[in-house]
């Protein structure tokens, strides 16, 4: 990923802010989304475990709902 942000400065010249383009910054979000999910699994990989039908239908039901 070739990052060009582009910087907004104050009045002083001091970088406050920076622009990147859509596809950098959803490249970015995705790869936060999917470090925080294996986080969050990680953490808690002792906890109840689903049955592969049991995640089947939660996984469909969350795709309704998006």
């Amino acid at each position: 990923m070739q990052l060009q942000p582009n910087y907004i400065v104050d009045n002083h010249n001091h970088k406050i802010a920076v622009q990147l383009d859509i596809k950098t910054y959803e490249k970015i979000t995705d790869v936060l989304e999917d470090y925080a999910l294996f986080k969050f699994m990680d953490e808690n990989k002792d906890d109840e475990k689903l049955s592969l039908k049991d995640a089947r239908a939660l996984y469909e039901s969350l795709k309704k709902d998006s």
